[in-house]
C-alpha cells in the first residue's frame, strides 16, 4: 500500500485563505455592516481563484453570522441591529421555547483598573483601564438576570460618560465604535444567589440561578467584553440548537 504524502505544514485550503483575505477587509472596515459585498464572480476575478472557491468562503461566513444572504439582491456584511444581536445572542426562552425580549436597566458603571481575572479573560496589561457595568435585566416587567460586564477601556473610549446604553451593547459597538462582535465562548453552572443578587432579583439568599460566564470576541478574534451572568430559570430556560 502506498504511504500517504505528509501533510504540509501551515498548508490552508483555498477558501480558508480566501475566507481570511475578507474576513481582513471587514475588520479593517473597508467593507462596513450593512454594505452590499461584490458578487462571487467579481470577487473570484479580482483574487484569480474560481467561483466555487469564492462560495464557499461566503458560505462559511455566513454560516458563522459574519455575513448575511438575501435571495436576489447579494451577500451583506452582518448588521448587529437589535433584532440580529439580541436573538443570535440572547439564549433566554419561556417554557414553551419562545425567544424572550429583556428589558435592561443599569444600576452601575465606573472606571477602575482590571483586576487579575479581568485582564486574563479580556487579554489586557494588568492594571489596563476598564469600564465596570452592573445591570437588570428584566423579562414581562420582572426581573430575571442581573448581570456585570467588564469592557477594555481602551477599545471603547468615553463608554463611561453616563450616556443610554441600549438594551442590545453589542449594537452600540458596532455603530458607535466599529467593532463587531463575531462569536461568544460561553461557560454554564449552577450558583446560589448571593444576598445582593438575592435583592434585585427578589429571591431568597441561595436560591439556585444559572449562571452564563461569557467572553465575546470581535472579528479578529480580539476579547472585548467579559459578562457574568446570573439567571433566574424559574419561569424560563437557557435553549441553543446544535447542528
Amino acid at each position: 500500500m502506498a504511504s500517504q504524502a505528509p501533510a504540509i505544514p501551515g498548508f490552508r485550503p483555498l477558501y480558508k485563505q480566501v475566507k481570511q483575505l475578507l474576513l481582513e477587509r471587514l475588520i479593517g472596515g473597508f467593507w462596513k455592516p450593512g454594505d452590499l459585498l461584490p458578487s462571487e464572480f467579481q470577487l473570484a476575478a479580482e483574487l484569480g481563484v474560481s467561483q466555487g472557491t469564492v462560495r464557499k468562503a461566503l458560505d462559511e461566513m455566513t454560516a458563522e453570522n459574519m455575513l448575511v444572504r438575501r435571495q436576489g439582491r447579494g451577500t451583506f456584511v452582518a448588521e448587529h441591529d437589535q433584532e440580529h444581536a439580541l436573538f443570535h445572542f440572547f439564549k433566554m426562552t419561556d417554557r414553551q421555547g419562545q425567544p424572550l425580549v429583556p428589558e435592561s436597566r443599569v444600576l452601575r458603571r465606573s472606571l477602575g483598573t482590571a483586576r487579575k481575572e479581568e485582564a486574563t479573560r479580556l487579554q489586557i496589561e494588568a492594571e489596563a483601564a476598564v469600564i465596570r457595568i452592573t445591570r437588570i435585566r428584566s423579562i414581562a416587567g420582572k426581573p430575571v438576570i442581573f448581570e456585570r460586564l467588564t469592557l477594555p477601556h481602551q477599545i471603547f473610549p468615553g463608554l463611561n460618560d453616563g450616556r443610554e446604553l441600549p438594551n442590545t451593547l453589542y449594537t452600540l459597538f458596532a455603530r458607535d465604535y466599529g467593532i463587531t462582535v463575531g462569536k461568544a465562548v460561553e461557560k454554564l453552572r449552577a450558583v446560589p444567589a448571593s444576598a445582593e443578587v438575592a435583592r434585585h432579583l427578589d429571591l431568597e439568599r441561595h436560591h439556585p440561578l444559572l449562571e452564563i460566564d461569557r467572553v465575546a470576541l470581535a472579528l479578529d478574534g480580539q476579547p472585548v467584553e467579559w459578562r457574568i451572568s446570573l439567571c433566574n430559570t424559574a419561569d424560563t430556560a437557557y435553549s441553543v440548537t446544535l447542528a
